[in-house]
């Protein structure tokens, strides 16, 4: 390991110990067997595509290029810190910081499926954070429908010629904000009001997921801003290899 890989890993390592010491924290995903089965199904099965196509993607980018792995390894520690800190925000579910954002700027969405699938079994196992049966729902809120959405405002932000740091600070920001809003509909399909129906349930899990959410996706899109500043100082080889230092220089 050379010195940079080691003081990326010291880095990393900080952040961690910073993030588990924090006195506030918070996270989302839905609990064990709050869901009915239909929707667990359901959800799973939406979810099984970009599963299959982020299995693919991160296959052949590993194959072609070794050098993956370590930024690999590195996004999905960050997504399981990161989102393994929460406090309760509303019946089933919690309010925290999903780190996706991340691993979507630097390989696409479809990689972040995997990662935040893999992450949130073992905070089902270990954590008893989420769960197994709404491993589908907290997937696709979590680690497909945020990512998608944070890469897709980076990329919007890059062809308006908008400051870069600008531009991960608000992609990781609102692909965080993002998921809770994916969440709350995901709860309300599932509880319905009885007066205003799924819309109305909508907009009450979003009104409590609110207060505690906000602060918490500026606080993501400013780790994010740092992560990135620390990994073009410390690991340009391995953002070269994966084709970010372009955008970078």
């Amino acid at each position: 390991m050379s010195k940079k890989q080691k003081k990326l890993v010291l880095f990393a390592t900080a952040m961690g110990l910073m993030l588990c010491i924090t006195p506030v924290a918070n996270a989302m995903h839905i609990m064990e067997g709050y869901l009915s089965p239909k929707y667990c199904i359901a959800w799973g099965a939406i979810s099984l595509p970009f599963l299959i196509m982020g299995s693919i993607f991160m296959k052949n980018t590993i194959k072609e290029n070794r050098r993956s792995i370590t930024l690999f390894a590195m996004a999905g520690a960050f997504i399981f810190v990161i989102s393994s800190l929460k406090i309760p925000s509303v019946t089933g579910s919690c309010s925290h910081m999903t780190g996706t954002g991340l691993g979507a700027l630097l390989f696409g969405p479809a990689p972040v499926a995997v990662l935040g699938m893999i992450v949130l079994i073992f905070q089902a196992i270990l954590l008893a954070h989420g769960g197994l049966t709404t491993l589908g729902a907290n997937t696709f809120s979590m680690a497909i429908a945020g990512p998608f959405l944070s890469y897709g405002i980076y990329y919007v932000c890059k062809k308006c010629n908008l400051n870069r740091k600008v531009s991960i600070f608000l992609a990781a920001c609102l692909g965080d904000l993002f998921t809770y809003c994916i969440t709350s509909m995901q709860l309300a399909l599932a509880y319905p009001s009885k007066d205003g129906g799924v819309m109305a349930s909508a907009v009450k899990f979003l009104g409590v997921f609110a207060p505690t959410q906000l602060p918490l996706a500026i606080i993501e899109g400013i780790i994010t801003v740092i992560i990135m500043i620390a990994l073009e100082t410390y690991a340009k080889p391995e953002l070269k290899s994966i084709g970010f230092l372009k955008e970078v220089n």
